[in-house]
C-alpha cells in the first residue's frame, strides 16, 4: 500500500471534509465566460474607478497557486492557460458556506470564480468573488521550487507538473502548434496539398536509419515504423498531385541526445517541375514566413548567438567548404586508396562501411566544416554515393543535386533534385544492399514497387525534409529536443512502471555465468618498469552527462567530474553496448593524463577503462564501473 506523507494525509482529510459538507471533491462541468488573458487585455488600462462603474461580471476557473487569508477576507492567485490573476474573497460577499470551502482549499486545488473585475488600492487587476465553486481537489502538494530542481530530468518525467510550475514550459507547449500552423499556412499558400501516408511500411526506405520493427498478426507480416515519408509522397507526385507535403511522426531506433529522440516530427514536401534550387527558395521562404508569423521578426537569438532567418541564405558546395576549412581539394580526381591515405593523415577514422571516396569526403565535412557553420547556410553537392535518392549533377556526376541546411553546427533540412531515372534508382538500391552486407544496418532496402512507380514516369521534382522539433528549438531558443517535446522518451525509473507482484518473490540462487565460450587476449610477455607504469594517472570519475556523438554510430561523449574539474570530456566508442542515459551518475575509471585527441571534431581528454573479451565470435565489452561511494578524483594505485 502506498505510504502517504503528512501533507498528503491532511489533503485526504480535507477531501473527506468536503464530502461531509455535500461537496463533490472532484466537481463537474463549469461554464466559463472569460480567462486571465482576456481580462488583462480588456481591462488592464482601466482605472479603479472606471472598473467600479463598469461592474463587469466574469466567470473564470483555474488552479490556486498562492493563497493568503486574514480573518474574514483573503486573496489568492489562480492560474489558467493564459496566466495568473488575483482573486479577492470576502466572507460577507460569498457567504459562510462558500467561505468555509475557501478556507479548506489548498494550493493546487482547482476552483471556479464568478465575480466582478476590479483593481485593488495598489492598482492590481483582480476579480472580486461573488460565487466560489470548488471544482477539483489536489491530493498531492505542488513542489515549491519545481523549476529549480537540480535533477532536470524530473521535469520531463512529470511534464504535467512542469507545465503547472514553469511558465517557459507552457510557452513552448503553446508555441509549437503555432509554428506547425504557420508551416501549413505557408505551404498551403505555395499551392501544396497536405496528405497522410502510412506509418507502418513493409520496406525500409527514404532515409538511412535503424528502424523499429512490429508484426501485423492478421497479415502475418513484419512492418517497419516509418523512418521517412519520402517514397510514398513521391508516388503521389507520379500520380499527378504535383505538390504535396506531410507533417508526421518518424521513428528511428537509435540513440537519444540533445538533438535526437527516437520518435520525432518532420515535414516533407515534394514539388513537381522543381529542383534543388527551387527547394532552397521554398525553405528560405518558409523560415522567413514562419518566423514573422510566430515571432514577428526574422532576427532571433539562439543560445546567445544572433541569427538572421531573412532570405537569402548563404550557399556553398561541400567540396569548396572542405577546401576552405582544411585545404584538402576533393575536386581533383583521386582513387579510394588516395582518399583513405588523406583521411589517415588528418586523423579521420575510416570504417568498413566507408567504401567510396564520397564517404570519405563526407567524413572530412563532418570533422572540419559542420560545427563551424553559424548563420543559415545551404551546403550542396553531396557525394552521389551517400545520396541514393538524389539526381547526379550533370556537370560532375560524382556529386548529387542535394543540399543540407545548417545553422549553428546542426542540420535542419535535407533536399534533393529527386532521382527520377528508374534504372539509375534500381542500381543505387542495389549498392545500398552491398552496404547492408558490410554491416550497415541503416542502408536502404530495394523497394521494387517504388522503382515500378518511377517506370510510369516521375516528372522532374524537388523534395525537402525539415525537422520540426529542431525548428521549434530554434524559434524558442531551447538547447535540447526534450524541452520541445511534451513527453520525451525516458528510461524507466526502478519499478515505477511495472505491474504489482501478486506472489511473494522467491530468493533466487546466485546466477552462474558460463565463461566456456569466452576468449581473452593473451597476457603481454613484455614487461613494463614500475617508473613508466606510475606515470599513468588512473582516477575515479563521476559521469555528469553522456550523449551520443552526432554522425557517429560508436562514440559517446562523457562529461566527467575528475575531482578537480567538472567539465572533463572523454569520448569512448562504446555506444554499441550502452545507451547514454544509463551511464549518467555512474562512477568509472579513467586515465586522465593522456594528451588530448580530436575525434569527430571534439577533443577527448583521456580514456575510460573497459574490459573486453570475445564470445562466440563477437566482441563483448563492459565499462569498468565501481562503487559510487568512491569520490571523484580518487587515485588508483
Amino acid at each position: 500500500m502506498e505510504k502517504l506523507t503528512q501533507q498528503e494525509q491532511v489533503r485526504r482529510q480535507k477531501m473527506q471534509d468536503l464530502i461531509d459538507m455535500g461537496i463533490d471533491p472532484f466537481g463537474s462541468r463549469y461554464d466559463r465566460t472569460s480567462n486571465s488573458g482576456i481580462i488583462k487585455s480588456s481591462y488592464e488600462d482601466k482605472t479603479k474607478e472606471e472598473l467600479d462603474e463598469l461592474q463587469v461580471t466574469v466567470k473564470i476557473a483555474g488552479r490556486i497557486m498562492t493563497k493568503r487569508r486574514q480573518g474574514k477576507a483573503g486573496f489568492m492567485n489562480i492560474q489558467d492557460r493564459e496566466g495568473q490573476i488575483q482573486i479577492y474573497v470576502r466572507k460577507d460577499e460569498i457567504g459562510d458556506d462558500q467561505y468555509e470551502i475557501f478556507k479548506k482549499n489548498d494550493i493546487g486545488d482547482i476552483v471556479g470564480i464568478e465575480g466582478t473585475v476590479m483593481k485593488t488600492d495598489h492598482g492590481q487587476l483582480s476579480v472580486r468573488a461573488k460565487n466560489y465553486t470548488h471544482l477539483s481537489k489536489s491530493l498531492r502538494p505542488l513542489p515549491e521550487k519545481f523549476h529549480g530542481l537540480t535533477d532536470v530530468e524530473e521535469r520531463f518525467r512529470r511534464r504535467y507538473v512542469d507545465l503547472i510550475m514553469n511558465p517557459e514550459a507552457k510557452h513552448i507547449a503553446l508555441t509549437r502548434p503555432k509554428i506547425i500552423r504557420a508551416i501549413q499556412h505557408y505551404l498551403d499558400g505555395q499551392g501544396l496539398v497536405e496528405v497522410e501516408t502510412p506509418v507502418m511500411q513493409p520496406i525500409l526506405g527514404g532515409a538511412s536509419a535503424r528502424p523499429f520493427v512490429t508484426h501485423h498478426n492478421t497479415l502475418n507480416m513484419d512492418f517497419y515504423l516509418r523512418i521517412a515519408t519520402e517514397l510514398p509522397l513521391k508516388r503521389l507526385i507520379v500520380g499527378g498531385l504535383e505538390g504535396v507535403y506531410e507533417i508526421g511522426r518518424l521513428f528511428r531506433n537509435e540513440g537519444m541526445d540533445a538533438m535526437h529522440n527516437p520518435e520525432f516530427t518532420t515535414v516533407e514536401a515534394y514539388v513537381a517541375y522543381s529542383d534543388l534550387h527551387g527547394m532552397m527558395d521554398l525553405i528560405e521562404g518558409l523560415f522567413d514566413s514562419v518566423a514573422n508569423e510566430v515571432l514577428g521578426t526574422t532576427d532571433i537569438t539562439y543560445q546567445g548567438t544572433q541569427l538572421s532567418l531573412k532570405a537569402p541564405f548563404k550557399r556553398i558546395h561541400m567540396v569548396d567548404a572542405i577546401k576552405e576549412a582544411c585545404g584538402v581539394d576533393f575536386w581533383q580526381d583521386m582513387s579510394y586508396e588516395e582518399a583513405v591515405k588523406l583521411a589517415e593523415e588528418h586523423d579521420i577514422e575510416v570504417e568498413k562501411i566507408h567504401n567510396t571516396v564520397g564517404h570519405i569526403i563526407n567524413l572530412f565535412f563532418e570533422k572540419y566544416v559542420e560545427e563551424t557553420i553559424v548563420q543559415p547556410t545551404f551546403v550542396y553537392g553531396h557525394p552521389t554515393s551517400i545520396s541514393p535518392l538524389a539526381k547526379k549533377n550533370k556537370k560532375d556526376p560524382r556529386f548529387a543535386d542535394r543540399y543540407e541546411l545548417f545553422i549553428c553546427g546542426h542540420e535542419y533540412a535535407n533536399a534533393f533534385s529527386e532521382l527520377n531515372d528508374p534504372i539509375d534508382q534500381r542500381e543505387r538500391f542495389e549498392k545500398q544492399l552491398e552496404l547492408r552486407e558490410l554491416g550497415d544496418d541503416e542502408a536502404n532496402e530495394v523497394d521494387t514497387d517504388y522503382v515500378e512507380a518511377l517506370e510510369y514516369g516521375l516528372p522532374p521534382t524537388g523534395g525537402v525534409g525539415l525537422g520540426i522539433d529542431r525548428f521549434v528549438m530554434l524559434l524558442t531558443d531551447q538547447r535540447t529536443i526534450r524541452e520541445v517535446l511534451l513527453f520525451p522518451h525516458m528510461k524507466n525509473l526502478g519499478d515505477s512502471n511495472k505491474k504489482a507482484q501478486v506472489k511473494k518473490p522467491v530468493e533466487s540462487a546466485p546466477v552462474k555465468v558460463d565463461f566456456s565460450n569466452v576468449k581473452i587476449e593473451p597476457i603481454f610477455t613484455d614487461m613494463v618498469d614500475f617508473e613508466t607504469f606510475s606515470k599513468s594517472d588512473f582516477r575515479a570519475v563521476k559521469v555528469l552527462a553522456c550523449e551520443a556523438v552526432e554522425k557517429s554510430k560508436k562514440l559517446l561523449k562523457f562529461t566527467l567530474d575528475d575531482g578537480q574539474r567538472k567539465d572533463r570530456v572523454i569520448l569512448s566508442g562504446i555506444h554499441e553496448y550502452y545507451e547514454p542515459e544509463e551511464l549518467v551518475g555512474k562512477t568509472a575509471i579513467a586515465i586522465v593524463n593522456l594528451p588530448p585527441r580530436k575525434m569527430m571534431g571534439i577533443n577527448s581528454e583521456g580514456m575510460l577503462i573497459s574490459a573486453v573479451h570475445e564470445e562466440n565470435g563477437h566482441e563483448g565489452l563492459n565499462l569498468l564501473m565501481v562503487d559510487d561511494n568512491i569520490p571523484a578524483g580518487a587515485k588508483l594505485y
